[in-house]
């Protein structure tokens, strides 16, 4: 697999641009049809690439990237506002974590094997819809011109705005990665939601920590609410979190990740053209109700993989219409504070069998078990949001639909 591409270099199968979760995933799976011939267009090192990022997920049995998983849980623990802790094991399904490096390196090692991928370095401008597919105009890290013509690009880069939604809350953190002078950690349990913090005004904060040694974790402040925070308000809550909830003493923070995952009920197309699609995140794939992503990118590039194969390029929806419904009424609902989040969340980890949740947040539940689930919600206000969505005009503005709780 070439790393460079001189200026004129022309991909005549299909490139793939952005070299993260979903255009990585997506190009491992191409490539597993040699016939396929596959241009992976990264971002040269600069201010354009991402900083490393933690990617995490369940499943059950090993998968195809265990290379990647740098730690897992059998255990997973809620602990509500008031110090109930609901802890279980989710078998078969265990929760798994990845770092963005590792898992890189693992999937470029696979395309470096196959004989029809390649990856390129570069900055891609310009993509254009065009009479034999597609073209996309880059820069290479060099500053040369270069343009690839394809039949189909997949573009998983961050979209430029959101769609037209009714809710928008923002999943903003802030994570430390800390190493304790004492052993403070059970690195077989895993705490998702620990909702022991300060509480902001609309949406939920919880604090989410992922052992990695007995001496060592993964400590993050999650908020889910309209406005992200600044750095030092951030680390003024890890602050308190470290040392006033969770005790954990002397510290050092060997580094440190932050970013905002977009918790909407907008549509996103998948589809910008004839030959150009978007995928992942840009594509719709993030839960809206939980940010997860990672998941639903596997499902999805295997289902645009298969469909290349028997000659149809598409993108399938990441989510099924139950689950989107029922996630734009629970976004809704907290939004206008109908519903209380610590405890809605800590009630349905609590009266919800944790496998069932994790497969029904992951879109595998039947619908008599989201019949279930549902019942064992505040019902009343759930109802009343839902009675209400039909009614609220989707807005292009940064804030959610207003309206009287």
């Amino acid at each position: 697999m070439s790393r460079a591409g001189a200026a004129g270099d022309a991909a005549d199968g299909v490139v793939v641009l952005g070299g993260g979760a979903a255009g990585l995933s997506l190009a491992h799976r191409l490539t597993e049809d040699p016939a396929t011939r596959v241009t992976v267009v990264e971002a040269p090192d600069g201010p354009l690439r991402p900083a490393e990022r933690t990617w995490c997920y369940w499943e059950a049995g090993p998968g195809e990237f265990e290379d990647a998983v740098v730690a897992s849980w059998t255990r997973l623990r809620v602990r509500g506002a008031d110090g109930v802790t609901v802890e279980s094991d989710p078998a078969p399904l265990r929760y798994r974590m990845i770092r963005s490096a590792r898992f890189e390196r693992l999937v470029h090692d696979r395309l470096a094997d196959g004989p029809s991928a390649r990856l390129l370095r570069a900055t891609a401008h310009e993509v254009r819809n065009t009479p034999y597919g597609a073209e996309v105009r880059c820069t290479t890290a060099d500053a040369r011109p270069l343009t690839l013509r394809a039949e189909h690009v997949f573009d998983s880069r961050p979209p430029h705005g959101t769609p037209p939604h009714r809710t928008l809350l923002l999943q903003h953190f802030r994570g430390w990665f800390v190493r304790t002078d004492t052993p403070r950690f059970d690195p077989g349990v895993a705490d998702l939601m620990d909702f022991r913090v300060p509480q902001p005004r609309h949406g939920l904060a919880f604090g989410y920590v992922l052992p990695l040694a007995p001496d060592r974790a993964l400590v993050e402040y999650t908020e889910f609410s309209r406005t992200p925070l600044s750095t030092p308000a951030y680390e003024a809550a890890l602050r308190h979190y470290t040392t006033d909830v969770l005790r954990l003493g002397p510290l050092t923070v060997e580094s440190a990740e932050q970013g905002v995952i977009p918790m909407t009920d907008a549509r996103f197309p998948r589809r910008t053209g004839p030959a150009v699609f978007r995928i992942g995140a840009a594509g719709g794939a993030t839960r809206p109700a939980t940010g997860y992503t990672f998941a639903a990118v596997q499902r999805q590039s295997r289902a645009v993989a298969a469909a290349l194969r028997h000659g149809r390029a598409e993108v399938p929806p990441p989510h099924g219409r139950r689950q989107l419904a029922m996630d734009a009424v629970l976004l809704r609902a907290l939004d206008t504070g109908r519903v209380d989040g610590p405890r809605f969340f800590t009630d349905l980890f609590r009266r919800v069998p944790m496998e069932r949740l994790l497969r029904f947040l992951d879109g595998g539940s039947t619908p008599w078990e989201e019949f279930g689930i549902g019942l064992r919600t505040p019902v009343g206000p759930m109802l009343r949001t839902a009675a209400e969505l039909p009614f609220l005009a989707r807005r292009d503005t940064g804030r959610s639909e207003e309206s009287t709780r």
